[in-house]
């Protein structure tokens, strides 16, 4: 066999391993659609959860849903960069761009539940903080930091040496560079590793089924600590329920509204990474 009779394979190959996963995600995003179409209106996006999620709708598993991924974002953006910063500005050594490696890979690599349990066992049990949606948004901070970091580390890591250079032959110190040379340059991957983080996090069940999200009757908190409703608790709650036409229906109407904030999270992710 040829070279390029192998070039020939390869390309079908890929092209036939590209068509299954689309289609895999087009019936997927179908059923769900096809499904969940009928349940969704205005009422149903607007309207308090009753009869333990069977009817009603979904604003307060929305809101909560959002407010966690929101803070979750404001703990994990800061932490993030931060750690990218010192390992390859203040600190660059081989040791640090190892240990940030590390953590990278460590981070990514942990089960969604074994941070659940973490939260449960030192937030709720140990420190006694009770079902809180603050907690929950620590928790989702910290399965973020791993994207952040890539992308943050990565951008970084392409900005042309030329640039340091030239600042440093400006006169600028190590935090006049950073803020004038690498944050703009790295701002956009960091954003968009941001929102893809979200994109994950926001599905999640796992980590929040315990120490963050109420089953039924939550509303929009007024503490730091008091459960929130949420969008992949309610599903999983209605799940529960399949037997009733109606829960069921609820169900897919909440996997729409669930699927369609990721593929904004995803998309608004692309269009950032692409400005």
């Amino acid at each position: 066999m040829n070279r390029t009779n192998i070039d020939r394979f390869f390309y079908i190959f890929i092209l036939m391993i590209t068509a299954i996963c689309c289609s895999l995600l087009f019936f997927i995003l179908y059923g769900i659609i096809s499904q969940g179409y009928s349940s969704i209106s205005f009422t149903f996006l607007t309207s308090p959860s009753k009869d333990f999620g069977t009817s009603g709708g979904i604003f307060y598993q929305i809101i909560g849903s959002l407010l966690m991924v929101f803070v979750a974002s404001l703990i994990a953006l800061p932490l993030s960069l931060g750690t990218v910063l010192c390992t390859t500005e203040l600190f660059p050594a081989d040791s640090s761009h190892y240990f940030t490696r590390v953590i990278i890979f460590g981070l990514n690599g942990i089960p969604s539940i074994i941070y659940g349990l973490f939260g449960y066992i030192f937030f709720v049990d140990f420190l006694k903080t009770g079902i809180s949606w603050f907690v929950g948004s620590i928790i989702l901070g910290l399965m973020i930091m791993p994207t952040i970091m890539m992308s943050s580390y990565h951008a970084i890591q392409a900005i042309p040496s030329q640039y340091k250079e030239s600042a440093q032959a400006l006169g600028l110190n190590t935090w006049q560079i950073i803020l004038s040379v690498i944050l703009p340059q790295s701002l956009n991957a960091t954003l968009s590793g941001l929102f893809l983080g979200l994109a994950r996090t926001i599905g999640e069940t796992a980590p929040v089924l315990f120490i963050a999200t109420a089953f039924f009757g939550g509303e929009i908190p007024t503490t730091l600590f008091e459960p929130v409703a949420s969008l992949p608790t309610h599903i999983f709650n209605l799940a529960q329920q399949a037997n009733n036409p109606i829960a069921l229906s609820n169900a897919w109407g909440s996997s729409l509204v669930l699927i369609s904030i990721v593929m904004i999270f995803s998309l608004s992710s692309l269009k950032i990474k692409n400005l």
